[in-house]
């Protein structure tokens, strides 16, 4: 067995653990990982997703979703660039959720989330999500712990129906990524030409809110983990991008999906 499977499977061993503490969770890849070599595997890797997706597609008695959170500059926009931007368009779907718009407060916070679910043989990407209304309203004091354990609860029953009643499969993903890490990429977006579009000097005072999100994001892990979160280490984007195209190429195979056939 290689590396990679034998950490793979000592990182889920990880992530199932009942109690979470982020600062003892490494945000680099183990030292004797060989990066040129993962990134070939993640090249293969991606390919079969091509196939997989197509498969998802015209089976259609599936879909997926997969939830995308981290602190800002964690690498989300990559993650759906680099993984998944080489499929058929016509089967993935991306939603980015921000400050909700005038008519989405007018509502329950999960009615803008729930109408971007994926329908069956459709893959759809939630770059933040549903759990922003128990994490960023929390460290800023809009949400009390009360309302947000109502809205826990609501999350939950809301997931357990997109799996029981849409044969939907959640992939959680939390990408793990160091404050010295997060610091050298924001600072990037002042200067990269490339990556200015990026900047927001509000990334700069909520990342001295890290202690703080760092407590949400574990209660949101210990009370919201069915499907459970994947904890994944960020720094490195080569071994990022590895982990969670290998957790949904698991995740497509094990539906063992089938081309229709003409009866």
């Amino acid at each position: 067995m290689s590396r990679v499977s034998n950490f793979c499977r000592t990182h889920v061993l990880i992530q199932i653990m009942p109690q979470y503490n982020l600062n003892k969770l490494s945000t680099r890849a183990p030292k004797d990982f060989e990066k040129e070599t993962t990134k070939s595997e993640t090249e293969k890797i991606v390919d079969e997703l091509n196939e997989l997706q197509n498969l998802l597609y015209a089976e259609g008695k599936h879909s997926i979703l997969v939830v995308l959170q981290g602190l800002d500059a964690s690498g989300k926009d990559g993650v759906v660039r680099k993984i998944f931007g080489r499929m058929n368009p016509q089967g993935v779907d991306v939603v980015s959720f921000k400050v909700p718009t005038e008519e989405e407060a007018s509502h329950d916070f999960l009615w803008r989330i729930h109408k971007n679910t994926p329908p069956k043989g459709r893959i759809m990407i939630f770059n933040r999500s549903q759990y922003e209304d128990i994490l960023v309203t929390r460290v800023h004091g809009w949400c009390d712990d009360k309302l947000a354990e109502k809205r826990m609860e609501c999350i939950n029953d809301f997931e357990k129906l997109l799996i029981e009643h849409n044969n939907t499969h959640i992939l959680k993903f939390y990408l793990h990524v160091s404050a010295e890490e997060q610091q050298e990429r924001l600072n990037e977006r002042t200067t990269d030409p490339t990556k200015m579009w990026k900047y927001n000097k509000r990334d700069f005072t909520e990342a001295k809110l890290r202690d703080k999100y760092y407590a949400m994001y574990e209660d949101c892990f210990k009370n919201c983990n069915k499907p459970e979160w994947i904890i994944v280490p960020a720094d490195q984007n080569w071994y990022k991008e590895h982990l969670i195209a290998k957790a949904l190429r698991d995740s497509l195979v094990s539906l063992n999906m089938q081309y229709p056939v003409l009866p």
